[in-house]
């Protein structure tokens, strides 16, 4: 595995920890979750996701190896969350509209690089479709309905994130999840003070000073619809046109001597 190539400033010790820990070589690891979408607290975790490569052995036999690790550990205070699929599923979720996993393959906030990582991210003009919009659509619904029941801050800012996410990959075919950057474009003009008041807990409740529910009901509303619209005369296409290449690099992946 090459040097990290954009290393993203994580506690001290944690790539260390994780590369002594984690059971498999690793393709990729990036930081996703709130330090991604802009929107990290004090108190937050590191949430690290990315793709480990299971040998041939634990493939072909009979004990075949885990396609998923999820490890968390603290590391100086602040707890490490990490994810990574095997290859081989990765590439699946990614061929079935799955916006998150998405964003982990482009996160700009890269721990861990290889070959393969640029191999998947030579291939994203081939995954994207106009039926991500339905992830981002459906994934708005749940935190809204978390943001009802708990009038936590944090779920309220991933409706706003994931709709303008949504709208912006259909208007544009580029994958952006930071919610600052995508604001001034989509958002409400108060998000800004938003994601400052999140600074303060992971947790907290909505600002007393924040519009009332009638107003983000309403603008929540109204990116749903812009979402909906953008979806209908989005040029990307309905389906990816990735699978022969990634079906490629799966094999070449699994079938390469390991050093």
């Amino acid at each position: 595995m090459r040097d990290p190539r954009d290393l993203h400033e994580v506690p001290p010790g944690m790539v260390k920890s994780m590369e002594a820990g984690h059971p498999y070589p690793r393709a990729f690891v990036t930081v996703s979750g709130a330090h991604l979408y802009g929107f990290p607290s004090q108190d937050s975790d590191v949430d690290l996701r990315g793709v480990h490569l299971l040998p041939l052995d634990e493939i072909v036999g009979l004990d075949t190896g885990a396609e998923t690790i999820t490890w968390t550990w603290d590391q100086a205070g602040v707890e490490a969350d990490l994810v990574t699929h095997d290859l081989a599923k990765f590439c699946r979720l990614l061929l079935n509209r799955n916006g998150y996993v998405l964003e982990q393959l482009v996160s700009p906030l890269v721990v861990a690089t290889s070959p393969v990582h640029e191999e998947l991210l030579a291939q994203v003009s081939g995954l994207l479709t106009s039926n991500h919009a339905h992830h981002y659509l459906g994934f708005a619904r749940n935190q809204w309905r978390l943001f009802e029941k708990s009038e936590e801050l944090k779920p309220l800012l991933y409706t706003f994130r994931v709709l303008m996410t949504g709208i912006h990959l259909m208007r544009t075919g580029e994958v952006v999840a930071d919610l600052g950057s995508l604001t001034p474009d989509y958002g409400p003009v108060y998000v800004p003070d938003l994601i400052e008041a999140k600074r303060a807990a992971e947790h907290g409740a909505l600002p007393a000073d924040a519009p009332d529910r009638d107003r983000l009901l309403a603008d929540v509303t109204a990116l749903t619809v812009r979402l909906e619209d953008e979806r209908a005369r989005s040029v990307l296409p309905e389906r990816p046109s990735a699978r022969p290449a990634l079906h490629d690099l799966v094999v070449r992946t699994r079938l390469a001597p390991r050093g």
